[in-house]
């Protein structure tokens, strides 16, 4: 297909999708002629890759570059593959702000885990995070940490699949990055119907549930 059929196919503007073959986030086509190239699903496939990780996953294009670069050449180990699309979804920080960690956050989070976990990216981005809590005023305690662990130990269940053992490591990256970035929104919203739930058993009235304020109703 042309480029303009790519970005009917797609729903991506050619300037958009040139954009996307100049920054490598896009695998060139073959070549027709000096100015023109052929695609095929494998380019629909990474564009429609790409809008996901950009428009559902809010990820940079730096980091979308790493994404792509690591579907390209996925390690061989599928536990080193999970820790790879774990970094590229890990958010950028600023150095000697929320990107430094504590001492503590980093001791709290070698406690949870496997040895070593506290420096993987997945670790680092959860001692990140306990240290920005704690520098809020919102310090996470320890029944409540575990609590929550136990909780995504067993989303985790789910998440790392049996069948990544035998996917293809191009496959198996893609559905670790993807399924993450397209299930995290569902997961926040869990949490916040769960929310919703306890709260009307333990702090409302009989029968009575959430509803939309005043401002909101119409």
């Amino acid at each position: 297909m042309r480029i303009s059929e790519l970005a009917e196919a797609t729903g991506v503007s050619i300037p958009t999708l040139k954009y996307y073959l100049r920054e490598g986030l896009l695998h060139a086509g073959v070549a027709q002629g000096v100015t023109r190239a052929s695609y095929d699903e494998s380019h629909v496939e990474r564009v429609r890759l790409v809008r996901t990780l950009v428009d559902v996953g809010r990820l940079s294009i730096d980091r979308v570059r790493e994404v792509v670069h690591a579907l390209d050449e996925p390690p061989a180990s599928r536990h080193e593959l999970l820790g790879v699309a774990h970094e590229a979804l890990r958010p950028h920080v600023t150095p000697g702000a929320a990107g430094d960690v504590t001492p503590e956050s980093l001791e709290r989070v070698r406690a949870l885990g496997p040895p070593g976990c506290e420096h993987s990216p997945a670790g680092l981005q959860l001692a990140q995070a306990l240290t920005a809590a704690a520098a809020g005023g919102w310090s996470v305690d320890d029944a409540t940490l575990d609590t929550w662990q136990r909780a995504m130990l067993s989303v985790a269940e789910t998440d790392v699949a049996p069948a990544l053992a035998t996917a293809p490591p191009q496959e198996a990256l893609r559905y670790a990055i993807v399924g993450t970035v397209l299930t995290d929104p569902v997961l926040l919203a869990l949490r916040r119907v769960g929310q919703e739930s306890v709260s009307a058993r333990r702090l409302g009235g009989p029968g009575t549930t959430a509803t939309p304020s005043a401002s909101t109703a119409h």
